[in-house]
């Protein structure tokens, strides 16, 4: 539960939803085309209990949704919808942040690279309405009403 002074701030609330570990491996996994409850089991070695609350938070949260499964099996699936997409660009910034820090030289790692060329993916960038790059200092918090 976010406390007041935390409650107009919007990474706080992200973090309310995605700011478990698992979450967002799930949803890493959920993006590279894993729906069933046992892909994700047996892709993050998660404890089943464990999962399955993950599962149903994200469920709760809006980013998946339950459907029966498309090979009209019995079976159920855990789909992304456009609020679930939109983290997308989330989960790539963390990537890009831990490809640049946390791998020594030669170290392997995956990489994600756009399906059709092959090629590795633009770093991320903040900018401006106008298309300028922006960093930290260029920006600054402001507390708005909207409709």
């Amino acid at each position: 539960m976010l406390d007041e002074n935390n409650a107009q701030c919007p990474v706080a609330r992200a973090l309310e939803v995605l700011g478990d570990r698992w979450a967002l491996m799930i949803l890493r996994d959920a993006f590279d085309g894993l729906r069933r409850f046992s892909e994700f089991h047996k892709n993050l070695g998660l404890a089943k209990n464990i999962l399955a609350s993950r599962l149903k938070s994200l469920v709760e949260s809006g980013l998946l949704t339950l459907q029966p499964a498309s090979d009209g099996s019995a079976y159920k699936e855990y789909v992304l919808t456009e609020k679930g997409r939109s983290v997308f660009p989330v989960v790539v910034g963390l990537r890009q942040w831990g490809e640049r820090f946390l791998f020594e030289a030669g170290e392997a790692r995956s990489d994600l690279v756009e399906r059709v060329t092959g090629q590795a993916l633009e770093t991320l960038q903040v900018r401006s309405h106008d298309g300028r790059v922006l960093a930290a200092e260029d920006c600054q918090r402001k507390v708005v009403q909207h409709p």
